[in-house]
């Protein structure tokens, strides 16, 4: 898949991404691996960070093709003047269908990059709705009010619903077809089942922003092949 492919809406001054899970937003210390802002110099040169979300997340991601788009948008996302969507699979049934959770995270003191509820964290707030209840899991929508790493993945775990296939803060399982049909036969070519989705199912799926010009942006990435194919499969499996 080319990059081209994953852009979903860009001007002079900016370009929206809908980054695949796995993929690391910005270079790390090492920089070793590869990330998306690398690829996007390659195709335009100057590129600048305005925000990031997690390597293991997938979805809607900007970033400023100039200093003054930089300027611009990294002022409304430190002041909190965008909205920020995500969509995510939790294991299980939140007893409330609507929720805030108002819990402030820290870095863990001994595991690096693991964070953790602590009432000296830096304050963060997200709010919840169930909005397709599976049974065994449930299709969520998330607003984030604070931008803390791993808020969603650390409040989820919170109220006792982690985000499906989290390896840090849930059981890090993948979504089996076999567990979702009961007729469910490996074909003959297959050794071993393969998950229908293997990765940490949180996707950044809207952002309201303001443009250089004062206009009011509304960006939406769809769900990437693997989260449409697992939604579709836990619908019929409800509707029988």
């Amino acid at each position: 898949m080319k990059i081209t492919d994953w852009i979903i809406s860009e001007t002079e001054n900016w370009v929206a991404v809908n980054k695949p899970s796995g993929l690391l937003s910005i270079p790390d210390r090492e920089g070793k691996e590869i990330s998306l802002k690398v690829l996007l110099k390659e195709k335009y040169g100057n590129i600048f960070t305005v925000h990031r979300i997690d390597r293991d997340t997938s979805g809607l991601i900007v970033f400023a093709k100039n200093e003054a788009a930089h300027k611009h948008l990294c002022k409304q996302f430190e002041d909190r003047q965008t909205k920020k969507i995500y969509t995510g699979l939790v294991i299980g049934s939140p007893a409330n269908k609507k929720g805030s959770i108002d819990s402030p995270i820290v870095e863990h003191p001994a595991l690096n990059g693991t964070m953790i509820i602590h009432r000296k964290g830096k304050e963060s707030l997200t709010d919840y709705e169930v909005l397709e209840d599976f049974g065994i899991y449930s299709l969520l929508q998330f607003q984030i009010h604070t931008g803390r790493t791993h808020q969603i993945r650390v409040h989820m775990k919170e109220i006792g619903h982690p985000i499906v296939a989290d390896n840090i803060y849930g059981d890090g399982k993948p979504i089996l077809i076999s567990a979702l049909k009961k007729k469910y036969k490996l074909s003959k070519d297959e050794l071993e089942e393969r998950p229908i989705l293997g990765r940490l199912a949180l996707h950044a799926f809207q952002l309201v922003f303001k443009d250089v010009d004062g206009t009011m942006i509304e960006l939406e990435a769809p769900h990437h092949k693997d989260m449409r194919a697992t939604l579709q499969q836990l619908a019929k499996r409800k509707s029988k």
